[in-house]
């Protein structure tokens, strides 16, 4: 029998992939808000999304970053989008390759979304930058 206390592989790796996609300090902030309330929606996310489906072999971190992003803007999750945009640091999409996927959003989903999308990762690639900076 398992042991509901023991963290499932699946989590395990799922928890690997979500530090290396999102980075330590955006995990370890977001683990220290989960209540009892959402610990069953943060394993959830975890296991299937992150141990699942980005860690699937098929497409890179970089492809993963770029349709991510793209269903994102489509579906108007605004600060999903802006948390992706900054993972592209550690995924290696770039700044040309979001701006393409916007254009498919902008085709596909529709002018709104990706101009509202658009408007976010300029927002992002500005904070970005002004880290750099400092």
């Amino acid at each position: 029998m398992n042991d509901p206390t023991v963290p499932s592989e699946r989590y395990l790796q799922g928890m690997a992939t979500r530090r290396s996609v999102l980075g330590d300090s955006h995990v370890d902030r977001a683990q220290q808000s989960v209540t009892e309330f959402d610990q069953p929606f943060q394993e959830l996310i975890t296991e299937a999304a992150w141990g699942h489906v980005w860690s699937r072999p098929t497409l890179s971190r970089r492809e993963r970053s770029i349709v991510t992003i793209a269903l994102l803007a489509a579906l108007g999750q605004d600060d999903e989008v802006a948390m992706h945009v900054r993972a592209t640091r550690n995924t290696g999409a770039t700044r040309d390759d979001i701006c393409e996927a916007l254009l498919h959003v902008a085709i596909y989903a529709g002018v709104p979304a990706a101009n509202h999308a658009i408007k976010i990762a300029k927002q992002v690639f500005e904070q970005i930058d002004a880290e750099q900076a400092a």
